[in-house]
């Protein structure tokens, strides 16, 4: 056999090493054989190779004329490595001594070669059982060796020929139980390897691909349902870094593909991922179409800790539905979320724009390998035919579907939510929308729009330390970059929106949708508005419990705003809560019949909430009905408070009927208790409501 190994290297020193040194170095290395089981003969044999080359060295002539040859074989074949001819009764002392010089690679197909026919050992001796135990640690080490070089997929291969090579001898079964795990737990940096290689390879990227379906389904889908700490593969934070990496060398056909599958078998992440990947590929390649299945999608998703209402609304925007795209950002829990829409210095349109392409560029296009994160242009987007083509379908399908669906149960703005009443069902409808007048609030005091705050990136330079988890759920706070077009301000959500500058090639006609008007279901069809808007519906006593409202406020006090509204510069808490009730005295008498300008509800709140109450009494007396509420706040807190915002925090008592014609009791509402948040603004020296909605408990 021919040993791939000088004697310098098979002693263990360097070929600058006196004779002294080289001395120490073979007693130390006679007394420290190996410990991992070999045959005393085989160490015996290892202990005399070593001695023969000692002595060779040490002995000056021998060694003068042994550096002279090394020296011409350099020059000859240079790059080659100088070689030892062994007799076969020293082969195996050679292998292992090669083994421990951090030669892994050649003693482990040495050593795999010489276990082969036709120079195979006799089956059950002491040389079979050596070489065995030399190939299962030299094929590790190997493998080891490819790891520490990101050659994945090389050290797998290393530990599948140990393993079937110690299967065929049937021998060494705790190290073969060993290099299986290690093969188990190589899986994931086997797919890193066959994933980032280039597109051409598609070979080796379908292995990939193969193997990434595999593991994921062995663990129970993206959550590690089955997933067990004693399997020994990775934990579940980290599978997901390690996916995080993945997605990045996989185009988003590839994921669409995967999450397919992982979605059928029941993976509600795989759901989520899967809404993501058909948003890149759709906008990307202007494919409108994608961005509706991926909005279909994104509907019928609930993950616990993730609010999916602002992702909703960038999907209705990037399809044309400004309205349905502005309801969905206000009806968000997200307090952070609000103030920053609050706080933005541009018009709703333009902070809607903004918090889109944030999210699109952070969130959205990154993970795939061939979308361009940094294209990122609404502009060029709504300027491609096929998205005007797409968009003014989409208008004509959802108005006929809008139209037919006024002749049983109105819908909301949103399309996937019941008209709701007051202040919220039970069953969480979602709230008001803030008025354009609400968005005008500045930090600082002042009337006019906030100027930006300084943000900072740095969370987000952190993504790659996340779980998908855990950065979808950190909804982008964006800088604001305002638009270089003068954008329009949203119009009322009744009326269509036309969206057109000179870069938008084309008009897009946003679909015309009914405005949340609100916060209690009804069941009841609309109709077209009829004389009995403006006349108080009188209907006769009932068995209800209800009294009617009243529609002025009481007698005056220090600490309650005056019949003509709340123009106190700082109002006591005693003088707002006065205010919030009076609100709801007010609504309470239109919606039961009368009229908005004998309520003089224009004094204590805001042009939007008017219109909304009024087209609720509008929808009421074309289908016939009144509604008798009773509303009190029982209690409330200032939450902030500037020279011309308050945000105040209170419950509020609340129990509602809604009659017929003939005075009957048709709906009721059981008494009940709701947190809501109430914003007001300051309207030169008045104060007035401006916008409310639900908070969580």
């Amino acid at each position: 056999m021919e040993l791939p190994i000088d004697h310098f290297r098979l002693l263990g020193v360097s070929p600058s090493a006196e004779a002294e040194t080289m001395l120490r170095t073979l007693q130390l290395r006679i007394d420290r054989p190996p410990s991992q089981g070999f045959t005393h003969e085989a160490l015996q044999q290892r202990a005399e190779l070593l001695r023969l080359s000692a002595d060779l060295l040490t002995d000056p002539a021998r060694r003068r004329d042994y550096e002279a040859a090394l020296l011409d074989l350099g020059q000859e074949h240079p790059g080659e490595t100088a070689g030892l001819d062994l007799s076969f009764t020293r082969e195996l002392a050679g292998l292992i001594l090669l083994w421990e010089a951090s030669a892994p690679h050649e003693a482990f197909q040495l050593a795999r070669q010489a276990l082969q026919p036709p120079q195979a050992p006799a089956l059950g001796s002491n040389r079979e059982a050596d070489l065995a135990l030399l190939a299962a640690l030299a094929c590790r080490d190997a493998s080891r060796q490819d790891q520490e070089s990101r050659r994945y997929e090389s050290a797998a291969g290393l530990l599948t020929e140990g393993m079937q090579l110690l299967q065929r001898v049937g021998k060494l079964a705790d190290q073969r139980q060993a290099m299986e795990q290690e093969l188990q737990q190589l899986s994931p940096y086997r797919v890193l390897d066959l994933l980032s290689r280039d597109l051409a390879e598609q070979v080796a990227r379908q292995q990939g691909l193969e193997m990434l379906d595999q593991l994921v389904t062995e663990r129970g889908g993206l959550e590690g349902t089955a997933f067990s700490e004693d399997s020994g593969g990775l934990s579940q934070g980290e599978f997901e870094l390690f996916f995080q990496q993945i997605r990045r060398f996989l185009t988003a056909q590839e994921q669409l593909d995967l999450y397919k599958r992982w979605q059928r078998s029941g993976s509600s992440d795989a759901a989520f991922l899967q809404v993501m990947a058909l948003t890149a590929a759709g906008f990307s390649r202007r494919k409108p179409e994608r961005l509706d299945e991926a909005r279909q999608q994104l509907s019928q998703l609930t993950i616990d800790g993730l609010d999916l209402l602002p992702l909703q609304g960038c999907l209705d925007l990037l399809l044309g539905d400004v309205d349905r795209a502005q309801n969905r950002m206000l009806a968000s829990a997200d307090n952070d979320l609000q103030q920053w829409l609050l706080k933005h210095p541009g018009d709703d349109l333009a902070a809607l724009c903004d918090y889109c392409k944030a999210w699109l560029k952070r969130d959205v296009l990154p993970g795939f390998r061939d979308v361009d994160a940094e294209a990122v242009d609404l502009e060029a987007w709504f300027a491609d035919r096929d998205v005007q083509a797409f968009v003014e379908r989409l208008e004509r399908i959802e108005g006929r579907q809008l139209s037919q669906s006024t002749d049983t149960s109105p819908t909301s703005a949103m399309g996937d939510a019941p008209l709701p009443a007051f202040p919220l069902d039970p069953n969480g409808t979602l709230p008001l929308p803030l008025t354009d007048a609400a968005l005008g609030f500045a930090a600082d005091g002042t009337t006019g729009p906030a100027q930006p705050t300084e943000a900072t990136d740095d969370d987000h330079d952190a993504d790659v330390s996340l779980g998908w988890r855990d950065q979808f759920a950190r909804l982008p706070r964006p800088q604001w970059s305002m638009p270089a077009l003068t954008l329009p301000r949203l119009e009322p959500a009744n009326k269509p929106l036309m969206v057109g500058s000179a870069v938008f090639a084309g008009v897009v006609v946003l679909v015309g949708a009914f405005s949340l008007v609100g916060l209690k279901d009804e069941s009841q069809s609309t109709a077209e508005q009829s004389d009995k808007t403006e006349q108080p519906q009188t209907t006769p006593q009932t068995s209800a419990t209800l009294q009617p409202p009243q529609a002025t406020l009481q007698p005056e006090h220090n600490d309650r705003p005056d019949r003509y509204g709340l123009k106190v510069t700082e109002p006591s808490s005693a003088q707002l809560q006065g205010l919030l009730q009076t609100w709801l005295n007010r609504k309470a008498a239109v919606l039961s019949g009368g009229s908005l300008a004998n309520a003089r509800l224009a004094d204590v709140a805001r042009s939007g909430l008017l219109d909304q109450v009024e087209n609720e009494r509008t929808r009421d007396a074309a289908a016939g009905t009144t509604q008798k509420v009773e509303a009190s706040i029982t209690s409330m807190a200032v939450v902030s408070s500037t020279p011309a915002r308050i945000e105040l925090r209170a419950q509020v008592a609340y129990r509602d009927e809604r009659l017929n014609e003939a005075g009957k009791v048709i709906e009721r509402t059981a008494a009940t208790t709701y947190p809501i948040t109430y914003v007001l603004g300051r309207d030169a020296d008045q104060w007035r409501l401006a916008a409310y909605w639900r908070t969580k408990d």
